[in-house]
């Protein structure tokens, strides 16, 4: 995989975000994402996390992106 079709991804996948993704390793399946959505307003760190990982479920499940860190927050928390 490639960082820009990973912050691709979570910009349409999660409705007004911003992604800001990096490739640790040079590998293309070791990510750090940083993303910003007003759909992160009320929700805890686990659910966060759960909507920017449902997006990834089967290249999470095969392997293809084998390591994913995440940083989420809402606008106001920018």
């Amino acid at each position: 995989m490639k960082a820009d079709d990973i912050r691709r991804r979570i910009e349409e996948g999660i409705a007004g975000s911003v992604a800001e993704v990096s490739d640790l390793t040079g590998t293309g399946d070791h990510f750090e994402a940083a993303v910003t959505a007003s759909a992160f307003e009320g929700r805890g760190l686990v659910e966060r996390h759960q909507m920017v990982f449902g997006l990834f479920k089967p290249e999470l499940a095969t392997g293809e992106l084998h390591a994913f860190t995440l940083k989420t927050k809402a606008p106001a928390e920018a």
